[in-house]
């Protein structure tokens, strides 16, 4: 599946504010669960204001058990 152009424009987003130092990664409530999540952030000022672009939260536990690899690690 080619990656949609939306997901390329965040992510090309997400990179710029890298490069410049603009990430925070700030604590906040899950809308659907209610949890605490730990959310990454692009930051940015408008108006004399903070604005926070969120991108999505870190993986609780071990992440490498939560999703399946794009490919096969052992090469078959």
């Amino acid at each position: 599946m080619p990656i949609p152009d939306f997901v390329k424009a965040n992510f090309a987003t997400l990179l710029r504010a890298a490069a410049a130092g603009d990430l925070a990664l700030v604590q906040g409530t899950d809308a659907c669960t209610g949890e605490t999540r730990f959310i990454l952030c692009a930051v940015a000022q408008r108006g004399g204001e903070v604005v926070l672009a969120p991108f999505g939260h870190l993986a609780d536990g071990n992440p490498y058990e939560l999703y399946h690899p794009p490919f096969d690690p052992g090469g078959g």
